[in-house]
């Protein structure tokens, strides 16, 4: 079986959206000399989830959209504490799975901590910063509220060269941890509660995953951030909402550190998704608490864990150009994203046949020693895919579902006496049903076959209406298949004040053992997607090379109900979102 891309055509030209206007006017006006350099700056403290991926499409994307753009990679690791460099290299593999390259552009925070350095003490020498011995607690009695403005420090007016002596030592690791932090020197009387003399530098004697012991001070992300996009020469620094209040600090920064051609920050909404948790915190609860397997447990939302789920990338991207950037937070209904990937699918899976909860199927007029090889094609409307070979042998397996002994109105499948289609084959009559003595459960069906009909129409011309998809008993493959469903019952899991925890799906997971799936998939391997047909998209697990054993995880349904909520929807009201 051929492994299949996946993907459907990327549409040529992304929605624009306010910051793609911005840039296009900056660039018109020879803005920051007409450059365009952008980054993606993700902490390497977790794995990247769906969120991160409009981000990453963002800023890649503007980078690609104007010639000469560049977009850097930089990891900003100023917290060794939650830092590892396991995240590094799974953000790294997130991202090319995605689609991008940064080329030799991967860059640390770490890379600059002795100009970071530098810049401090330039802002002492102009008396713009000071080390602070408060304690975290005083810290914050001092710097006030809302409603009222903060205090000054007692060691505020410190003199420049007993600052620079203090620093110095702060950095030679000759004082404790918690002993002084190192202030910028702005208003502790600023409305802005980010302006109140914020930390730019705390004492961590914690190893570095990249510097090791060398270093026993560590920049507050605030500081780091700008200074680490000025050095880099980026031009357009887009943020997520919530570091708008931290724009001022942002500039101020920039401005006391004499940086000419200063980059722009930018803020833009995060994505967010009904049905799921985003917060890093929460998706780490979950791990540890054990009520996943791990971050790349399928119902996941972290791109290791929909990319095992069997999501293609060129889905995700589709889902966040139609999402667009906005600088308004709001909730994107998750079947969105799940259209995107079942439209891709679609396009790009090859199709099989598997029976997940089998119903033994004897055909009594089919010799024992018979068997007929079908032809089949592996995608409907596509011939580049190619054919495979189904054999029909004298047992079969069908859907114990497609089965009814008292049938209902209008069942047009498997009953006593009624005659279906089995996919690419032939018709089959049940003559008998065959039951457990002792639970009454039907353990097997005993059917009749027309002959005439293999392969074809029968040759008295009788319409069949019900066709149902089946596997030979001695040629089929067995299979454990995983069904995923919701992580979470609730829309919004993180809504009131309860436990984001108690809102958890205890049916998001359901495993069926002994499934059968036709010999085409018997070489399948980790990460190929497919159609079973009828039943819906799914992927190959990486549990099956280390179990020896095909498991599947069901990707999606084939039901698209978000495209037709979004048909039914007043044109412009949103209202399929």
């Amino acid at each position: 079986m051929a492994k299949s891309d996946s993907s459907a055509e990327k549409p040529a030209e992304a929605r624009s959206h306010f910051i793609r206007e911005m840039i296009e006017a900056g660039v018109r006006d020879e803005k920051h000399g007409g450059r365009v350099v952008t980054r993606f700056p993700p902490e390497p403290n977790g794995y990247l989830h769906i969120g991160h991926a409009s981000s990453i499409n963002l800023n890649f994307g503007m980078a690609a959209a104007f010639p000469g753009g560049i977009c850097n990679l930089r990891f900003d690791d100023t917290n060794p504490d939650a830092e590892d460099v396991e995240y590094v290299d799974g953000i790294q593999e997130d991202i090319r799975w995605l689609g991008f390259d940064w080329g030799d552009r991967c860059y640390f925070a770490s890379d600059y901590f002795q100009q970071l350095f530098d810049f401090a003490i330039l802002l002492i020498e102009k008396g713009l910063a000071f080390v602070d011995s408060s304690s975290l607690k005083e810290i914050r009695k001092l710097r006030g509220n809302f409603y009222e403005p903060g205090t000054n420090s007692p060691y505020r007016e410190r003199s420049i060269e007993e600052n620079l002596d203090l620093f110095r030592r702060m950095r030679a690791g000759k004082l404790e941890d918690g002993a002084q932090v190192l202030r910028a020197k702005i208003d502790m009387q600023s409305p802005d509660l980010n302006l109140r003399d914020p930390i730019l530098y705390r004492i961590r004697r914690v190893h570095h995953h990249r510097t090791g012991d060398e270093w026993p001070i560590y920049p507050m992300y605030d500081f780091a951030h700008g200074l680490s996009d000025a050095i880099e020469g980026v031009t357009h620094s887009l943020c997520s909402l919530e570091f708008e209040d931290h724009r001022p600090l942002y500039d101020w920064i920039l401005r006391a550190c004499e940086i000419e051609s200063p980059p722009e920050q930018t803020e833009f909404a995060r994505l967010n998704l009904n049905y799921t948790v985003l917060s890093k915190r929460k998706l780490l609860q979950l791990v540890d608490k054990g009520h996943v397997s791990g971050w790349d447990d399928p119902r996941m939302p972290t791109l290791r864990g929909i990319r095992r789920r069997g999501y293609p990338p060129q889905a995700i991207l589709q889902f966040c150009d139609e999402v667009g950037i906005t600088k308004r937070d709001s909730v994107v209904d998750v079947g969105l994203l799940e259209h995107f990937v079942r439209d891709a699918l679609n396009f790009g899976a090859p199709r099989a046949m598997g029976v997940l909860r089998p119903l033994k199927v004897v055909i009594e007029n089919f010799p024992e020693d018979q068997v007929e090889e079908l032809d089949a094609p592996f995608h409907p409307n596509d011939p580049s895919f190619g054919s495979r070979k189904l054999p029909l042998s004298r047992v079969v397996y069908v859907e114990r579902d497609d089965f009814m002994e008292e049938p209902v109105k209008k069942w047009f499948r498997l009953a006593p006496g009624r005659e279906v289609r089995l996919r690419y084959a032939c018709l089959i009559t049940c003559v008998d049903v065959i039951q457990d003595p002792n639970s009454g459960e039907v353990v097997e069906l005993r059917c009749t076959w027309d002959p005439e009909s293999l392969g074809g129409a029968p040759a008295d011309g009788r319409k069949v209406r019900g066709t149902l998809h089946w596997v030979s008993a001695d040629h089929s493959v067995p299979a454990e298949v995983r069904l995923y469903n919701r992580l979470f019952k609730d829309e919004n899991p993180s809504a009131g004040d309860g436990d984001f925890l108690d809102s958890l799906n205890p049916d998001s997971l359901e495993v069926l053992s002994g499934c059968r799936v036709e010999p085409s998939l018997a070489n399948a391997q980790s990460g190929d997607c497919f159609q079973l047909e009828r039943m819906g998209y799914f992927c190959v697990d990486p549990d099956s090379e280390r179990s020896g054993t095909l498991v599947l995880n069901r990707t999606v349904g084939l039901r698209d109900t978000w495209a037709k909520e979004a048909k039914q929807a007043a044109p412009g009201t949103g209202a399929a979102c």
